[in-house]
Protein backbone atom coordinates (compact mmCIF):
# COMPACT_ATOMS: atom_id res chain seq x y z
CA UNK A 1 0.00 0.00 0.00
CA UNK A 2 1.13 3.52 -0.73
CA UNK A 3 1.23 6.09 2.04
CA UNK A 4 -1.73 8.46 2.19
CA UNK A 5 -0.68 12.11 1.76
CA UNK A 6 -3.56 13.39 3.90
CA UNK A 7 -2.97 11.62 7.23
CA UNK A 8 -4.07 11.70 10.83
CA UNK A 9 -1.37 13.54 12.76
CA UNK A 10 1.64 11.33 13.46
CA UNK A 11 0.37 8.38 11.38
CA UNK A 12 2.91 8.76 8.61
CA UNK A 13 4.89 5.51 8.73
CA UNK A 14 5.24 3.16 5.78
CA UNK A 15 2.81 0.27 5.54
CA UNK A 16 5.47 -2.41 5.81
CA UNK A 17 6.84 -0.96 9.04
CA UNK A 18 3.48 -0.46 10.71
CA UNK A 19 1.59 -2.68 13.13
CA UNK A 20 -1.61 -0.58 13.05
CA UNK A 21 -3.37 0.53 9.86
CA UNK A 22 -5.92 3.35 10.01
CA UNK A 23 -8.38 3.79 7.14
CA UNK A 24 -11.66 5.58 6.54
CA UNK A 25 -15.00 4.11 5.47
CA UNK A 26 -17.02 7.19 4.46
CA UNK A 27 -20.44 5.55 4.13
CA UNK A 28 -23.83 6.63 5.53
CA UNK A 29 -26.35 5.33 3.01
CA UNK A 30 -28.54 3.55 5.61
CA UNK A 31 -28.54 6.30 8.23
CA UNK A 32 -32.09 6.42 9.63
CA UNK A 33 -32.18 9.95 11.08
CA UNK A 34 -29.53 12.55 10.17
CA UNK A 35 -26.86 11.65 7.59
CA UNK A 36 -23.37 13.13 7.46
CA UNK A 37 -21.04 10.51 8.93
CA UNK A 38 -19.44 10.04 5.52
CA UNK A 39 -17.53 13.25 6.24
CA UNK A 40 -16.10 12.06 9.56
CA UNK A 41 -12.80 10.50 8.53
CA UNK A 42 -11.83 13.49 6.39
CA UNK A 43 -12.79 15.94 9.15
CA UNK A 44 -10.83 13.95 11.73
CA UNK A 45 -7.70 14.09 9.58
CA UNK A 46 -8.11 17.82 8.96
CA UNK A 47 -8.71 18.72 12.59
CA UNK A 48 -6.08 16.36 13.99
CA UNK A 49 -3.42 18.96 13.31
CA UNK A 50 -4.90 21.04 16.12
CA UNK A 51 -3.96 18.14 18.41
CA UNK A 52 -0.60 17.27 19.90
CA UNK A 53 0.95 13.90 19.05
CA UNK A 54 1.86 13.60 22.75
CA UNK A 55 -0.65 12.32 25.30
CA UNK A 56 -0.26 13.56 28.89
CA UNK A 57 -2.73 10.86 29.91
CA UNK A 58 -0.28 8.14 28.92
CA UNK A 59 3.09 9.87 28.61
CA UNK A 60 3.32 8.49 25.07
CA UNK A 61 3.71 10.08 21.65
CA UNK A 62 2.30 8.82 18.35
CA UNK A 63 5.59 9.54 16.62
CA UNK A 64 7.20 6.84 18.78
CA UNK A 65 5.12 4.15 17.03
CA UNK A 66 4.71 2.92 13.47
CA UNK A 67 1.15 3.68 12.34
CA UNK A 68 0.04 3.77 8.71
CA UNK A 69 -2.88 5.85 7.44
CA UNK A 70 -4.29 4.20 4.33
CA UNK A 71 -6.74 7.00 3.51
CA UNK A 72 -10.42 6.62 2.70
CA UNK A 73 -11.93 3.77 0.75
CA UNK A 74 -13.83 4.85 -2.36
CA UNK A 75 -17.09 3.13 -1.47
CA UNK A 76 -20.09 2.45 -3.68
CA UNK A 77 -22.82 4.65 -2.23
CA UNK A 78 -25.43 3.17 -4.56
CA UNK A 79 -24.94 -0.37 -3.24
CA UNK A 80 -24.76 -1.29 0.42
CA UNK A 81 -23.67 -4.83 -0.41
CA UNK A 82 -20.87 -3.60 -2.65
CA UNK A 83 -19.63 -1.15 0.00
CA UNK A 84 -19.55 -3.87 2.66
CA UNK A 85 -17.63 -6.16 0.30
CA UNK A 86 -15.06 -3.43 -0.34
CA UNK A 87 -14.56 -2.96 3.40
CA UNK A 88 -14.31 -6.70 3.93
CA UNK A 89 -11.63 -7.11 1.25
CA UNK A 90 -9.56 -4.18 2.47
CA UNK A 91 -9.72 -5.42 6.06
CA UNK A 92 -8.76 -8.92 4.91
CA UNK A 93 -5.62 -7.61 3.24
CA UNK A 94 -4.53 -5.88 6.45
CA UNK A 95 -5.21 -8.98 8.56
CA UNK A 96 -3.35 -11.23 6.14
CA UNK A 97 -0.35 -8.93 6.54
CA UNK A 98 -0.53 -9.51 10.32
CA UNK A 99 -1.51 -5.94 11.14
CA UNK A 100 -4.38 -4.42 13.13
CA UNK A 101 -7.03 -2.67 11.01
CA UNK A 102 -8.54 0.43 12.62
CA UNK A 103 -11.51 1.67 10.57
CA UNK A 104 -12.98 5.16 10.93
CA UNK A 105 -16.64 5.36 9.90
CA UNK A 106 -19.02 6.29 8.59
CA UNK A 107 -22.25 4.96 9.96
CA UNK A 108 -22.19 1.89 12.17
CA UNK A 109 -23.10 -0.58 9.42
CA UNK A 110 -19.51 -0.38 8.15
CA UNK A 111 -18.57 -2.55 11.15
CA UNK A 112 -20.24 -5.53 9.49
CA UNK A 113 -17.87 -5.48 6.53
CA UNK A 114 -14.84 -5.58 8.82
CA UNK A 115 -16.31 -8.23 11.12
CA UNK A 116 -17.01 -10.51 8.15
CA UNK A 117 -13.32 -10.49 7.40
CA UNK A 118 -12.22 -10.86 11.02
CA UNK A 119 -14.46 -13.91 11.60
CA UNK A 120 -12.72 -15.72 8.75
CA UNK A 121 -9.30 -15.03 10.24
CA UNK A 122 -10.35 -15.46 13.90
CA UNK A 123 -13.40 -17.79 14.14
CA UNK A 124 -13.52 -17.45 17.95
CA UNK A 125 -13.58 -13.63 17.92
CA UNK A 126 -15.58 -11.79 20.58
CA UNK A 127 -17.06 -8.32 20.10
CA UNK A 128 -16.92 -5.39 22.54
CA UNK A 129 -19.57 -2.83 21.56
CA UNK A 130 -19.77 0.71 23.00
CA UNK A 131 -22.94 2.52 21.91
CA UNK A 132 -26.07 4.40 22.93
CA UNK A 133 -28.17 2.07 20.78
CA UNK A 134 -28.68 -1.69 20.80
CA UNK A 135 -28.46 -2.00 16.97
CA UNK A 136 -30.11 -5.42 17.34
CA UNK A 137 -33.15 -5.09 15.09
CA UNK A 138 -33.56 -7.95 12.66
CA UNK A 139 -34.76 -5.45 10.08
CA UNK A 140 -35.45 -1.73 9.88
CA UNK A 141 -38.15 -0.49 7.50
CA UNK A 142 -37.96 -3.86 5.77
CA UNK A 143 -34.18 -3.74 5.27
CA UNK A 144 -31.85 -6.20 7.01
CA UNK A 145 -28.67 -4.22 6.34
CA UNK A 146 -28.84 -0.97 8.31
CA UNK A 147 -26.96 0.84 11.03
CA UNK A 148 -29.93 -0.18 13.21
CA UNK A 149 -29.31 -3.90 12.52
CA UNK A 150 -25.52 -4.07 12.43
CA UNK A 151 -24.92 -5.87 15.74
CA UNK A 152 -27.71 -8.35 14.96
CA UNK A 153 -25.93 -9.14 11.67
CA UNK A 154 -22.66 -9.52 13.58
CA UNK A 155 -24.43 -11.94 15.91
CA UNK A 156 -25.40 -13.97 12.85
CA UNK A 157 -21.66 -14.45 12.33
CA UNK A 158 -20.34 -15.02 15.88
CA UNK A 159 -23.32 -16.55 17.71
CA UNK A 160 -24.50 -16.33 21.31
CA UNK A 161 -22.55 -15.04 24.30
CA UNK A 162 -19.76 -13.46 22.29
CA UNK A 163 -21.05 -9.87 22.04
CA UNK A 164 -20.74 -7.51 25.01
CA UNK A 165 -22.55 -4.16 24.81
CA UNK A 166 -22.00 -1.13 27.06
CA UNK A 167 -23.62 2.27 27.49
CA UNK A 168 -26.86 1.12 25.85
CA UNK A 169 -29.79 3.44 26.53
CA UNK A 170 -31.97 3.25 23.43
CA UNK A 171 -33.64 0.57 21.33
CA UNK A 172 -36.90 -1.09 20.44
CA UNK A 173 -38.47 -3.15 23.25
CA UNK A 174 -38.07 -6.36 21.27
CA UNK A 175 -34.34 -5.68 20.88
CA UNK A 176 -33.88 -5.57 24.64
CA UNK A 177 -35.96 -8.75 25.09
CA UNK A 178 -34.02 -10.56 22.36
CA UNK A 179 -30.70 -9.41 23.84
CA UNK A 180 -31.37 -11.20 27.15
CA UNK A 181 -30.90 -14.61 25.53
CA UNK A 182 -28.21 -13.82 22.98
CA UNK A 183 -25.81 -11.02 24.01
CA UNK A 184 -24.59 -9.33 27.18
CA UNK A 185 -26.01 -5.80 27.49
CA UNK A 186 -24.88 -3.31 30.12
CA UNK A 187 -27.35 -0.44 30.18
CA UNK A 188 -26.28 3.17 30.61
CA UNK A 189 -22.67 2.66 31.76
CA UNK A 190 -19.64 0.33 32.05
CA UNK A 191 -20.54 -1.35 35.35
CA UNK A 192 -20.05 -4.91 34.06
CA UNK A 193 -16.98 -4.21 31.95
CA UNK A 194 -14.43 -5.85 34.26
CA UNK A 195 -16.41 -9.08 34.53
CA UNK A 196 -16.77 -9.15 30.72
CA UNK A 197 -13.02 -8.72 30.27
CA UNK A 198 -12.42 -11.62 32.64
CA UNK A 199 -14.83 -13.82 30.68
CA UNK A 200 -13.15 -12.96 27.38
CA UNK A 201 -9.63 -13.55 28.65
CA UNK A 202 -7.11 -13.88 25.84
CA UNK A 203 -9.66 -14.54 23.07
CA UNK A 204 -9.39 -12.34 19.95
CA UNK A 205 -11.54 -9.22 20.19
CA UNK A 206 -13.16 -6.86 17.71
CA UNK A 207 -13.79 -3.50 19.42
CA UNK A 208 -16.45 -1.24 17.89
CA UNK A 209 -16.91 2.25 19.34
CA UNK A 210 -19.99 4.25 18.39
CA UNK A 211 -19.21 7.73 19.64
CA UNK A 212 -22.85 8.45 20.45
CA UNK A 213 -22.23 6.48 23.65
CA UNK A 214 -21.06 9.90 24.86
CA UNK A 215 -23.57 12.31 26.29
CA UNK A 216 -24.67 14.85 23.64
CA UNK A 217 -23.71 17.66 26.00
CA UNK A 218 -20.07 16.78 25.23
CA UNK A 219 -20.61 15.16 21.83
CA UNK A 220 -23.52 16.72 19.91
CA UNK A 221 -22.00 16.01 16.49
CA UNK A 222 -23.74 12.73 15.74
CA UNK A 223 -26.72 11.63 13.70
CA UNK A 224 -28.80 10.11 16.51
CA UNK A 225 -27.95 11.83 19.82
CA UNK A 226 -29.29 10.24 23.00
CA UNK A 227 -29.39 12.02 26.37
CA UNK A 228 -27.92 10.24 29.37
CA UNK A 229 -24.55 9.21 27.95
CA UNK A 230 -21.15 8.75 29.52
CA UNK A 231 -18.50 11.42 29.96
CA UNK A 232 -15.22 11.60 28.03
CA UNK A 233 -13.27 10.60 31.14
CA UNK A 234 -15.50 7.56 31.68
CA UNK A 235 -15.06 6.57 28.05
CA UNK A 236 -11.30 6.97 28.22
CA UNK A 237 -11.04 4.78 31.32
CA UNK A 238 -13.14 2.08 29.66
CA UNK A 239 -11.03 2.22 26.49
CA UNK A 240 -7.87 1.82 28.55
CA UNK A 241 -9.23 -1.43 29.97
CA UNK A 242 -10.58 -2.79 26.68
CA UNK A 243 -7.31 -2.20 24.85
CA UNK A 244 -5.56 -4.52 27.30
CA UNK A 245 -7.39 -7.36 25.56
CA UNK A 246 -6.22 -9.19 22.45
CA UNK A 247 -7.57 -6.59 20.01
CA UNK A 248 -7.29 -7.91 16.44
CA UNK A 249 -9.37 -5.19 14.73
CA UNK A 250 -11.45 -2.20 15.71
CA UNK A 251 -13.43 0.79 14.53
CA UNK A 252 -14.73 4.17 15.65
CA UNK A 253 -17.84 5.53 14.00
CA UNK A 254 -20.89 7.84 13.93
CA UNK A 255 -19.20 11.24 14.15
CA UNK A 256 -21.28 13.55 11.99
CA UNK A 257 -19.26 16.78 12.01
CA UNK A 258 -21.86 18.96 10.30
CA UNK A 259 -24.09 18.89 13.41
CA UNK A 260 -21.49 20.57 15.60
CA UNK A 261 -20.28 23.74 13.93
CA UNK A 262 -18.08 24.54 16.94
CA UNK A 263 -15.83 21.63 15.93
CA UNK A 264 -15.79 20.34 19.52
CA UNK A 265 -17.19 16.92 18.57
CA UNK A 266 -14.56 16.42 15.88
CA UNK A 267 -11.85 17.53 18.31
CA UNK A 268 -13.12 14.96 20.82
CA UNK A 269 -13.09 12.25 18.16
CA UNK A 270 -9.51 13.17 17.26
CA UNK A 271 -8.41 12.93 20.87
CA UNK A 272 -10.19 9.60 21.32
CA UNK A 273 -8.49 8.24 18.22
CA UNK A 274 -5.10 9.40 19.46
CA UNK A 275 -5.59 7.76 22.85
CA UNK A 276 -6.71 4.44 21.35
CA UNK A 277 -3.74 4.38 18.98
CA UNK A 278 -1.37 5.03 21.87
CA UNK A 279 -2.94 2.37 24.10
CA UNK A 280 -2.56 -0.14 21.27
CA UNK A 281 0.88 1.07 20.25
CA UNK A 282 2.19 0.91 23.77
CA UNK A 283 1.16 -2.70 24.38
Amino acid sequence: MNKNIHTFIGCESDYGDSRIVVFGAPFDSTTSYRPGTRFASSAIRNESFGLETYSPYQDRDITDYHIFDGGDLELAFGSTNRALTQIEKFTAQILQDKKIPFMIGGEHLVTLGAVRSVVKEYPDVHIIHFDAHTDLRDEYLGVTLSHATVIRRCHDLVGNNRIFQFGIRSGDREEFYWAKDHVSTCRFNFDTLHSALERIGDKPVYFTLDLDILDPSVFPGTGTPEAGGVSFQELLAAIENVTKLNIVALDMNELSPVYDQSGASTALACKTLREILLYLGGK
